[in-house]
């Protein structure tokens, strides 16, 4: 009589000893696909593992009028590789104010101003359109030498891509669209 009473809790013991081992063996393996397939889709892409890969393009910089020598100058940064990057600096030989980054914020009310940034992310596959609504470069520009269609040459220096040097046109403010 004693054997009948513990069989069935024999077999009960040895089937949660076996439901609790496959429950440990299935969470680490369906881990391993969701990663695997995910590893899958990013190489499947041609992006896993590659560099920043950094163009800059349309450089403008607003002509400075009423007297100031304070204006912007804005370029579309794409990052067409699989890796991020950030700008991290900017000059220009033709800027002996110097240059800075910005970004525009709005303060209380209807008033904006840009705030310095030190550096701005470019994420892998995306870009960045500089505009005065978002992030653009102040540049402290020589007084009254510009003149509309001049070209003005910026460094712009990439953390991970290093320096790309380029000119930017000088056009009347409002000539522009962002």
């Amino acid at each position: 009589m004693k054997d009948t009473l513990t069989r069935p809790s024999a077999r009960l013991a040895r089937r949660r000893r076996l439901t609790d081992t496959l429950l440990a063996v299935l969470v680490p393996v369906a881990a391993s696909s969701l990663a695997l397939a995910g590893l899958t889709t990013w190489v499947g892409t041609g992006r896993a593992g590659s560099p920043a890969r950094i163009r800059v393009t349309e450089g403008r910089v607003l002509l400075p009028g009423n007297g100031s020598s304070e204006t912007a100058a804005f370029f579309r940064i794409t990052n067409e590789g699989g890796s991020a990057d950030r700008l991290v600096g900017v000059t220009s030989p033709r800027a002996p104010g110097g240059v800075g980054l910005a970004r525009h914020r709005m303060g209380s009310g209807a008033t904006a101003y840009r705030a310095p940034v030190e550096s701005v992310e470019i994420p892998a596959g995306g870009s960045l359109t500089m505009s005065p609504y978002g992030v653009d470069l102040t540049v402290a520009a020589p007084a009254g030498e510009w003149r509309a269609g001049d070209l003005v040459s910026f460094t712009l220096e990439f953390g991970r891509s290093g320096r790309v040097t380029l000119p930017a046109v000088v056009v009347r403010p409002g000539t522009v669209t962002f």
